[in-house]
């Protein structure tokens, strides 16, 4: 097996000393940063994306997944920094107002990562206001809001209405969490819902590449 190939199984496969390792390996074999991301590491998250929509992993093997995949960025990113090289898109994530769960968030943010994304993680608690001031900061691509609470989904309408009547940039809204529904997402004006983390990536990849 290449580099590559052993690199992407040791993502997959929660291995993160293994897989750090083999990222440098990759790089002392002159394989370009960039490369290592897109041949190796994204195809890993893909894989590890599927695999927990099929609900043949679980939380544990997906976070232990992400660990491995993050000791691998740790050794690339400055050198992606160096070389000029960006994730092609930005998203911003947090829990609502009045929400402080963040489990589904989390886990959306790092498969988002692991497809290339650039993340901004705003936290729980996140109020309509602060929203809006980091879509004028980061002019993101796609903004993902979550509840798991089903007293806090008005915030994730109130939410989706401030930031379209806020004269923001545009940007698409994609809604998710335990009480949230494709009627609902529908409903409030919201651009995609998605079930799962591995789902978020597939609706989050049809958005931004629509726009």
């Amino acid at each position: 097996m290449t580099t590559l190939e052993l690199l992407a199984q040791a993502v997959g496969a929660g291995k993160a000393k293994d897989a750090r390792a083999l990222a440098q390996r990759a790089l002392d074999e002159g394989i370009p940063p960039g490369d290592i991301v897109e041949q190796a590491l994204v195809p890993a998250m893909a894989a590890v994306g599927e695999k927990f929509k099929n609900n043949e992993i679980f939380v544990p093997e997906m976070l232990v997944a992400a660990r491995a995949m993050k000791e691998s960025m740790a050794l690339l990113e400055p050198r992606l920094v160096a070389a000029g090289i960006t994730p092609k898109f930005t998203a911003l994530i947090g829990t609502v107002q009045g929400d402080l769960h963040d489990i589904g968030k989390n886990l959306v943010a790092i498969m988002w990562k692991g497809a290339n994304f650039k993340v901004v993680d705003l936290g729980t608690n996140v109020t309509a206001a602060k929203y809006i001031a980091a879509i004028q900061e980061h002019r993101p691509h796609l903004v993902g809001l979550s509840a798991l609470l089903t007293t806090t989904m008005p915030a994730i309408v109130e939410t989706v209405r401030a930031i379209r009547a806020s004269g923001c940039p545009p940007v698409k809204i994609m809604v998710g969490g335990a009480p949230v529904t494709q009627q609902f997402a529908d409903e409030i004006g919201a651009d995609g819902y998605a079930a799962d983390a591995g789902s978020a990536v597939d609706q989050a990849l049809a958005l931004v590449n629509a726009a």
